[in-house]
């Protein structure tokens, strides 16, 4: 039985389609292909792709539209493929809920990397260790958050990011140093990007996200995770 990773590409220019599956199984990849929204829905029920790639421009129904329905009870890596090079429309995308996008026209070698870095950031990594934040618990090894006692839902690429934060906690992390360890070195100089989701992460921390006390900023530099003291550890570590 196969283990190569099963890949969802959507897009309604046959064109298109055809080259993404040809150069992304020519990487190991298996792919499944569509051409509109509701045969995605359908594949994405029935096969469980390990990530799709999910064209934004539509007909009847919108890439966002589609991945808003799937978020709606999966946490699938989502890699938007759009023809817009805006940054408007990338921060729009990622804030509903994708976990990268890629702009058309794109090389086979992006492609590929941009692929193997949302499926990199799905596996985590292992850590053992629980840090305190005011009211915020993050248990590492079992993966859970929460706040003031209530469990916090987080995504993949939310907790990825919040494990090497809180891993480094009362260290300050460059961005590019975040960028590189969870998303991959292709990404050290996208702060947008950053900015995005360290956003996302103060919303369902921080009392106040616009002022906030455990994910602070260090303006041009990264970020502090301010622990309690009485936050304790024994062997944490991060996957790079």
């Amino acid at each position: 039985m196969t283990t190569d990773p099963l890949l969802l590409a959507v897009d309604d220019e046959a064109g298109i389609l055809r080259l993404m599956k040809l150069e992304l199984s020519a990487q190991g990849f298996r792919v499944i292909t569509a051409t509109d929204g509701e045969s995605a829905l359908r594949l994405a029920e029935e096969q469980r792709p390990d990530a799709i790639l999910l064209d934004v421009m539509m007909p009847e129904i919108t890439g966002i539209e589609v991945m808003r329905r799937i978020r709606e009870h999966s946490n699938v890596p989502i890699l938007l493929v759009t023809a817009r090079d805006k940054d408007a429309d990338k921060v729009r995308g990622l804030e509903l809920g994708a976990d990268d996008y890629i702009v058309k026209p794109f090389s086979p070698d992006e492609l590929g990397a941009r692929v193997r870095a949302v499926l990199r950031r799905a596996l985590g990594g292992d850590t053992e260790r629980v840090v305190h934040a005011g009211d915020v618990e993050i248990d590492l090894m079992r993966r859970l958050v929460t706040r003031g006692g209530e469990s916090v839902s987080v995504t993949r690429t939310e907790w990825l990011l919040l494990q090497h934060l809180a891993v480094n906690a009362g260290k300050v992390m460059l961005n590019t140093e975040l960028l590189t360890k969870v998303w991959g070195p292709e990404y050290r100089d996208d702060l947008q990007y950053l900015r995005v989701w360290i956003s996302r992460l103060r919303g369902k921390l921080e009392e106040t996200p616009s002022n906030p006390q455990i994910i602070k900023t260090l303006q041009g530099i990264g970020y502090l995770f301010e622990a309690n003291d009485e936050s304790t550890s024994e062997h944490a570590t991060a996957t790079p």
